[in-house]
């Protein structure tokens, strides 16, 4: 019987990546960028897919190969892309050129997450990715069901931070943060959540109605 990582290994080579992914991916890492994970990413197109998104917010652009992953399955929407680091910025914009990808969809602003959320229009997103600074997640994902429609999903990578939120020995911040945010989403009557376990954990909660 297959063993878990090799089973999380086999989901996770399963998914093929475009070559625009594949190059932002490489800037990634260049930049030192934690991109989401092949086969989060799919599950990000799949959602965005399933959602019928059209308008679609991100916190934390990275080099944009989530940005690419959501519009590989809302090829048609408008992405709003927040992140604190420009250069980061400059990076994702050259990746959705070289996709094809009109620039009057992508709305890239630099800031903080905590200074431009709260400017941001609610009810007005089919997807939030909250893939910022991991410190203020439980603030992000505040904000990004604020902004979500009824029916939309918050998407947030990395929720089982490093394999360490399981580990009831692991006790920082980060992992704490992840912690708590899950223990009050399992206690909330306003969203279905669920986590799937591609790459450090994908958090997925749909927004009920008001």
């Amino acid at each position: 019987m297959p063993d878990k990582e090799s089973t999380w290994k086999f989901a996770e080579h399963f998914v093929s990546e475009s070559a625009d992914i594949i190059a932002a991916r490489g800037q990634s890492i260049e930049l030192g960028i934690d991109a989401v994970s092949p086969a989060t990413g799919a599950q990000l197109a799949i959602i965005a897919a399933a959602t019928s998104a059209s308008n679609i917010i991100e916190i934390g652009t990275g080099a944009g190969v989530s940005g690419l992953w959501l519009f590989a399955g809302a090829p048609n929407a408008t992405l709003t892309s927040i992140d604190i680091e420009p250069h980061h910025q400059q990076a994702a914009r050259s990746a959705f050129l070289d996709a094809g990808i009109p620039a009057n969809r992508v709305r890239l602003i630099t800031g903080r997450s905590h200074d431009v959320l709260p400017r941001m229009n609610e009810h007005s997103y089919d997807v939030v990715l909250v893939d910022a600074d991991p410190k203020s997640v439980i603030e992000n994902v505040e904000h990004g069901l604020r902004l979500v429609r009824p029916g939309g999903t918050v998407l947030v990578p990395h929720a089982l931070w490093r394999d360490r939120v399981a580990d009831p020995v692991k006790r920082d911040d980060i992992t704490t943060g992840f912690r708590t945010l899950l223990r009050e989403i399992g206690d909330s009557d306003a969203v279905i959540s669920c986590i799937s376990p591609v790459g450090d954990g994908l958090l997925q909660l749909t927004k009920l109605g008001i």
